[in-house]
């Protein structure tokens, strides 16, 4: 176990040296003296307080030899600022003080995410199109809330079990060029509520010119309740134990995810461009986003994604009428912000937007940041 954790320690801090020969870290300007950490704190917080590019937080103790893991950083400890004659430029330097807390500062805890983070969950078509399904609501309302019963077919179940209500809302499709190679990822909204629409689901792709073409790659199902089973039969009696919204007919029955989220999240630079990496979807919104609100972005795990890697998200250029020379000329890229992947599935994942200049929209692109 000892040698497990110092390769782990060693693995770190050649990651962290890593990070500082690509992008030197930058301080603020009007930095004070030195800052004493405190209770509450974490790393991303004290990184975002320091540095121009918080996601480089682990360099922040880069350049203290004496931190073998950046990650135990206690309050009490305290960060100096020094500049010295070989680099001009100032950098931090940490000196262990009275420390207050036994356990150590995490870099961003779940607890801070939280209320910002939506369920959601990616399936595949086959799974969701026989997936159970709610038929009816108690007394014959036309949508349930917390406390009363609903009426699932299709499921089976003992009393007792719990199950997460789900609904499907976009449709990921997979766009190839003619050599067959990857192009583009985009996500079709659907209407699943059985009171609009006598199908599985109306699939919606006017907006991006595709239509129905493509392959489909999964369903990406918002996690809108919990429910307990009451007694089993077809329809099966559950029991709506929360909600984030009215349940309605046509909503989705599946096993629940007890740990949708990482406890911890330690955000990390993406380090390779991934073609075709946009926003797909937008969470709770129609035309735009901003800070701490939830996009769908169009790269998976097997893209190389996982939890915590942060991205750089730009507005295409934009063509005009050059009234001079007459055409068109494309304008360039617009900064928009940050955001950090938070959930991961194979073919998209769901991200967290961290900041931004402007609003973040449909179609915007990822690059690692700079």
């Amino acid at each position: 176990m000892t040698r497990k954790v110092i390769g782990l320690i060693a693995c770190w801090g050649l990651a962290v040296a890593a990070f500082a020969a690509d992008a030197p870290v930058k301080l603020k300007s009007g930095h004070p003296g030195s800052y004493t950490v405190q209770r509450g704190d974490t790393l991303w917080g004290i990184a975002a307080r320091f540095l121009d590019k918080p996601w480089l937080w682990p360099e922040l103790w880069q350049v203290n030899p004496q931190v073998q893991d950046p990650h135990r950083i206690y309050p009490g400890d305290v960060l100096t600022l020094e500049t010295s004659f070989a680099s001009p430029e100032p950098h931090l330097r940490l000196e262990p003080g009275v420390r207050t807390e036994a356990a150590p500062i995490p870099a961003i805890p779940l607890d801070e995410l939280k209320t910002f983070l939506k369920d959601v969950r990616v399936e595949d078509i086959d799974t969701v199109k026989h997936a159970a399904y709610v038929v009816a609501l108690e007394q014959q309302h036309l949508g349930s809330s917390v406390g009363e019963k609903l009426y699932v077919r299709g499921l089976k179940t003992q009393p007792g079990k719990m199950w997460a209500i789900v609904r499907p809302t976009n449709m990921i499709r997979g766009f190839d060029d003619r050599s067959g190679s990857y192009t583009s990822r985009k996500a079709h909204e659907l209407e699943a509520d059985s009171r609009m629409s006598q199908s599985a689901w109306r699939e919606d792709a006017r907006e991006d010119g595709h239509l129905l073409r493509g392959h489909e790659m999964g369903v990406e199902l918002d996690v809108v309740g919990t429910a307990e089973t009451l007694a089993g039969g077809d329809p099966a009696s559950l029991l709506l134990e929360s909600s984030t919204r009215e349940i309605v007919a046509g909503d989705r029955v599946i096993p629940i995810d007890d740990t949708p989220y990482d406890p911890v999240y330690y955000p990390h630079p993406a380090r390779t461009p991934v073609q075709g990496a946009q926003v797909i979807a937008l969470s709770d919104a129609l035309a735009a986003v901003g800070r701490n609100q939830v996009v769908a972005v169009s790269i998976g795990s097997l893209d190389g994604v996982d939890n915590g890697q942060t991205w750089a998200i730009f507005h295409p250029g934009v063509k005009v009428h050059d009234p001079v020379k007459g055409g068109t000329v494309t304008l360039p890229r617009e900064f928009a912000g940050h955001l950090m992947i938070f959930r991961t599935f194979a073919h998209v994942s769901y991200a967290l937007v961290m900041d931004g200049t402007t609003p973040v929209t449909l179609n915007d692109y990822l690059q690692p940041p700079e």
